[in-house]
């Protein structure tokens, strides 16, 4: 069906509900960045495929609200369509709350869909849309009785994820969390976002493409643990292993009926940024509302995460190095698409024992199309890379040992003097981040500028954040920490010993080129003195930076130094699982300056 038919289907439901104006976000019942095909509504009523975005549909309009990183695969992929696209330059504020208050009169009535929403963020919704005596119906999904052949939920099997990678048995889990629930006199736990479920019970899943957690709910009680999920998804082992640990199986759609008989004089633990307006509204008992507390915990690795982290790293970077140098060799005699370059980099990864599936879909941008922040090639429309100009590739994987994400940014030939000088300035930014020593108490917030310092001065800039938090064999953005000057709760949560981080500042020139360099970095303790205890960085990414495409006259000692330091320890850590030819190339690439 063309897109415009399905805005005029949707169109005549809203007419026939009184509807003036509906909101479809990006997200599922769980609040997921990253959702499953079944969950896509926002992707099927527009045909814009970026992971974020809100479509705001009326009578006469129909716009899609995204930020920088999509703005131009959104016009590429609303192109032929009604759809207009809105640029949303703050992600601080839903800007598309903005253009509801200031486009329509007093008593507009907006829809949506509460159970894709979540509570916090209808409350405040509601505040907005108060002021100008808008009123905000949540219980309206014109979806599905619109979506015809909509993809089943999933149904992939559990995988039970062994305690000598993740350090710590479910149980200790459930004890520990529970000592927190008795501190704060509560009863229940509801946990509803997906990692944290698959966190607790030490399982992963399949349900979404590149993320290992599966679709359920979560309710940790004072002896036993419900588990709201489709029970054909869990084999007899994983079931005996649920049985002996006191996890209780019920059937997904069951939480709902769940809540509603709660005990009144009983107390429930939830974050309302997390629970879908629908199931906070279920709740009977008296509710608790604060900061996730698994959120919190998994944030801080383990001794044993980080090993398994710093070895996922090292396979990774081994998978990275057998592909340039087949990248290099094939580009000596023919061209390479964008797509067959995401299917060797998966390949390669794949080559290791413990590789489960890619982080993401890789970003393989070339030339003009690394200016797209993240762009996807696909098959069918792609370009082909040649022995000449700018690639940037962003990927990662997801193994048994941990979840990877890097970016490099390559050149073929030789580059002009601006390409070498924005991308050493670039590098700078990133050698900044790595090398800060700063006081417990610092936040992402504080610690952005100093990736942006260099770039600025040279009126340059990038509109994504610096970093983000990175899961183990989670999610490959994970909260609650982030790198960014976008004030919010990422911005604002300090940065701790064994969090696990981003570093990822770039520049894009539209038409040309794009450049970002990313690596994985482990917060630890450095030092102690009178004004307190004082935290540094140490990279776990293990891959070298292009050479070429670095200005020396640019990075003062101090920075020479570092990379140094770093493509020491890149070489020293790769190159006993390399041939004697991939050593040698990897030997060229960590050159000392």
């Amino acid at each position: 069906m063309k897109i415009d038919n399905k805005l005029t289907l949707l169109r005549q439901e809203m007419k026939n509900n009184g509807i003036d104006v509906y909101i479809i976000p990006s997200s599922d019942p769980h609040q997921s960045e990253y959702v499953a095909d079944h969950f896509k509504s926002r992707e099927w009523i527009s045909g814009f495929t970026g992971s974020a975005g809100t479509v705001v549909v009326s009578q006469d309009h129909a716009g899609l609200w995204t930020d920088s990183r999509y703005f131009l695969q959104a016009e590429e992929e609303l192109k032929g369509s009604e759809f207009v696209l809105h640029k949303v330059l703050d992600r601080s504020y839903p800007n598309f709350l903005k253009y509801i208050t200031d486009t329509f009169p007093n008593n507009t009535v907006v829809g949506c869909d509460g159970s894709v929403f979540s509570y916090s963020q209808i409350k405040s919704y509601k505040k907005s849309l108060d002021e100008k005596t808008i009123i905000l119906k949540t219980d309206y999904d014109f979806i599905t009785p619109l979506w015809e052949n909509r993809p089943p939920m999933p149904s992939d099997k559990l995988l039970d994820h062994h305690i000598k990678y993740c350090g710590i048995s479910r149980e200790e889990k459930f004890n520990h969390i529970r000592a927190m629930m008795d501190e704060k006199k509560i009863d229940e736990y509801l946990i509803p976002a997906l990692d944290a479920i698959a966190w607790i019970l030490n399982v992963r899943g399949k349900d979404i493409d590149f993320n290992p957690v599966f679709y359920s709910f979560g309710i940790l009680r004072k002896n036993d643990f419900l588990l709201f999920i489709d029970k054909n998804k869990i084999d007899e082992k994983l079931l005996k292993a649920f049985d002996s640990a006191n996890v209780r199986i019920r059937p997904y759609a069951d939480i709902y009926d769940y809540l509603k008989k709660t005990n009144k004089e009983s107390s429930i633990y939830l974050n309302s940024g997390l629970s879908n307006y629908n199931l906070y509204n279920s709740i009977n008992a008296r509710i608790v509302d604060g900061r996730d507390i698994i959120t919190e915990l998994k944030s801080i690795k383990n001794d044993v995460e980080i090993s398994n982290i710093k070895k996922a790293h090292i396979v990774d970077g081994v998978a990275l190095t057998k592909f340039y140098i087949w990248l290099e060799n094939e580009l000596k005699i023919r061209v390479v698409s964008e797509f067959e370059a995401v299917e060797k980099i998966a390949y390669f990864r794949s080559l290791n024992k413990d590789y489960f599936s890619e982080s993401f879909g890789a970003i393989v941008g070339y030339k003009s199309n690394g200016a797209i922040i993240h762009y996807s090639p696909s098959k069918e429309q792609c370009s082909d890379i040649k022995p000449e100009g700018m690639l940037l590739i962003d990927s990662g994987g997801q193994y048994l040992t941990g979840t990877t994400d890097i970016t490099r940014t390559t050149y073929f030939g030789t580059p002009t003097d601006e390409e070498k000088r924005n991308f050493t300035l670039v590098l700078k930014g990133h050698i900044a981040v790595e090398s800060l020593v700063f006081p417990k108490g610092t936040n992402g917030y504080q610690i952005d500028s100093f990736a942006r310092q260099y770039i600025w001065q040279y009126g340059l800039n990038y509109y994504h954040g610096t970093g983000h938090g990175v899961g183990f064999f989670l999610n490959v953005h994970e909260g609650p920490q982030g790198i960014t000057s976008a004030l919010g709760d990422r911005a604002t949560t300090p940065i701790e010993p064994g969090m696990i981080t981003s570093n990822e500042p770039g520049y894009y020139k539209d038409g040309h080129y794009g450049i970002r360099i990313e690596n994985l970095i482990l917060t630890i303790k450095s030092k102690e003195t009178e004004f307190g205890e004082f935290y540094a960085n140490e990279s776990v990414t293990m891959f070298p930076y292009d050479y070429k495409l670095i200005d020396i006259n640019l990075l003062t000692e101090d920075e020479i130094k570092w990379l140094n330091s770093y493509h020491s320890k890149v070489y020293s850590n790769l190159s006993p699982h390399l041939n004697d030819i991939e050593k040698k190339w990897l030997k060229e690439k960590c050159k000392k300056y």
